[in-house]
């Protein structure tokens, strides 16, 4: 396991269950939640930064010295690695994952060009039974990481153009590509898909998926009286 590699992580447990099970290389922890909130395509612009941080602040109260601490300083890390031998995608399946994975592929097609990028998936493309990479002991971890997927370029520009239609908060060009690359590595990316456009207003009454699922769920308790 190369100390020239650099592994890019979906959370802290993910950092900590990789470091435990002894890969080396420089880590990066991806603390943000993209899947959430407004968002711009400029990763890493003074811009985005700022749109996130006052997101955060007004839903979750995250102070300005958190952020820096937590979220800033671990992004300046990345920007800082720069020339390894490659570098290592581990997200989980679930929507905020893909949602991070795709924005830092985006990232990475514009301050890494050139450079070796691979993906971890620790499932299976059925998506039943899915685990987190937390989950995982030693021996599945590391048959897992054998099998990553080197990108290419067209998965690179896939990701970051389903990255650009994500910020574009219109869902209706999402709704006609987000199922058609069959061929893509990116295998949790179009159930994620599914579940954002959930969150979107129906034509039909205005509510979303959830609102509509309470809606009906209160409705039926109500003739039940």
């Amino acid at each position: 396991m190369n100390n020239k590699i650099l592994h890019i992580t979906n959370g802290d447990k993910t950092t900590i269950s990789l470091k435990s099970f002894g890969f080396k290389g420089r880590f990066i922890t991806w603390r943000e939640i993209l899947g959430e909130g407004k968002t711009s395509t400029d990763i890493g612009s003074e811009d985005f930064w700022k749109t996130r941080f006052n997101f955060l602040k007004s839903s979750y109260k995250i102070t300005k010295k958190t952020f820096i601490d937590y979220t800033l300083k671990e992004y300046r890390n990345l920007c800082i690695n720069k020339n390894q031998e490659e570098i290592v995608l581990w997200f989980d399946y679930d929507l905020l994952s893909q949602i991070n994975l795709i924005a830092i592929i985006s990232w990475l097609k514009r301050y890494r060009k050139h450079e070796k990028i691979s993906l971890v998936n620790v499932n299976n493309s059925k998506l039943t039974a899915l685990k987190k990479i937390s989950e995982l002991n030693s021996n599945q971890v590391n048959k897992k990481y054998l099998k990553r997927i080197e990108l290419t370029a067209d998965d690179i520009e896939y990701a970051d153009y389903m990255w650009q239609l994500y910020c574009s908060n219109c869902p209706l060009r999402l709704e006609t590509i987000y199922k058609y690359n069959p061929m893509s590595p990116f295998i949790y990316l179009s159930k994620a898909f599914e579940m954002h456009l959930k969150r979107f207003p129906s034509v039909k009454n205005g509510l979303n998926f959830l609102e509509n699922h309470v809606v009906n769920f209160a409705s039926k308790k109500i003739v039940n009286i």
